[in-house]
């Protein structure tokens, strides 16, 4: 649950910043549910 719950954190701060989100995303060691959520909106 907490796994899901960074992701859709990170999915509503790319709103507003999502070239950030992208570079933490890529810099960051996340579970892989938690980087496919906190991209989900960016990549289509």
């Amino acid at each position: 649950m907490q796994v899901k719950a960074i992701g859709w954190a990170l999915r509503e701060y790319a709103k507003t910043n999502p070239s950030f989100v992208l570079q933490f995303v890529e810099q960051h060691s996340l579970p892989s549910l938690s980087k496919r959520e906190a991209v989900k909106n960016l990549l289509k």
